[in-house]
């Protein structure tokens, strides 16, 4: 499931390729994205130029020279690719914005003109100018302890559990809440109301590795193998490169939480 970095993965790849790019078409292929974008907002959206490519939490932003935005979350398996208009289009292509060639020195250059959303799954959503109400950003300078105690303290839900909660922290998902909390030494089943300031202070910094060490790899893994570029997500069996215990799993929320009981304990 893409998450914070390889969400921002996205942003850099696509960043160049369409941002100052007018849109001439907006097509969508598939009937969730025809009820998203319904044909009053595609109408709109023709002759409307991307200024800028951004994200919030998981959610990324075309944003539009009228001031609004397209809201893109890739849900499990979505992403944007780019490629030259006429070209077969990806397999699993789920809504397709025509882009008009790009003008320089006098000359209009031919390039990459179509944008589109690929997601094998279907699930991924595009809107316009609609962002839910998220909380701060994981990675964000001024989350401090005491302000993610604070996020914290009204839910006895499990720590794993709130992290996933982009209400109260925006851009973790399973993946980077579950590396957060083994770099911090927390039993992901822990209250989240209970947790102490050392704790909270422990979580903010693993947070931040975890992202770091994710946008570092962009996003790209290979799952299902023990030489997956994780501390304990997806490594189940596995040794814990810290204190030598076996990672275990188990199911919280209906999603696998990889942990190591030897040194994230309550």
């Amino acid at each position: 499931m893409p998450e914070l970095p390889e969400v921002a993965d996205a942003v850099r790849r696509i960043r160049p390729r369409v941002r100052g790019r007018r849109i001439v078409a907006v097509e969508p292929l598939h009937a969730a994205t025809r009820r998203a974008l319904s044909l009053a907002a595609r109408r709109r959206l023709v002759g409307r130029t991307i200024t800028d490519v951004t994200r919030r939490g998981k959610y990324q932003l075309l944003v539009l020279d009228d001031g609004t935005q397209l809201v893109a979350h890739f849900r499990l398996d979505g992403d944007w690719v780019v490629q030259g208009s006429g070209a077969p289009l990806p397999t699993h292509a789920r809504l397709v914005i025509e882009l008009a060639p790009r003008a320089a020195a006098g000359r209009t250059s031919r390039g990459s003109n179509s944008l589109i959303l690929t997601d094998p799954r279907a699930l991924a959503t595009v809107t316009w100018d609609l962002i839910p109400d998220i909380g701060p950003e994981a990675d964000a300078a001024n989350l401090t302890p005491d302000a993610l105690l604070a996020r914290l303290a009204s839910t006895r839900t499990a720590i794993k559990l709130a992290l996933l909660d982009q209400r109260r922290l925006a851009g973790l998902g399973n993946i980077y809440a579950a590396e957060a909390l083994w770099r911090a030494g927390i039993d992901p089943r822990t209250p989240a109301k209970d947790l102490t300031r050392p704790q909270a202070t422990h979580l903010l910094r693993g947070i931040r590795a975890a992202l770091r060490d994710g946008e570092r790899r962009a996003g790209r893994y290979r799952t299902g193998t023990r030489t997956a570029p994780f501390k304990v997500y997806d490594r189940a069996g596995a040794t814990c490169t810290r204190c030598g215990t076996a990672i275990a799993a188990l199911t919280q929320g209906g999603r696998t939480t990889y942990w190591c009981p030897g040194c994230q304990r309550r």
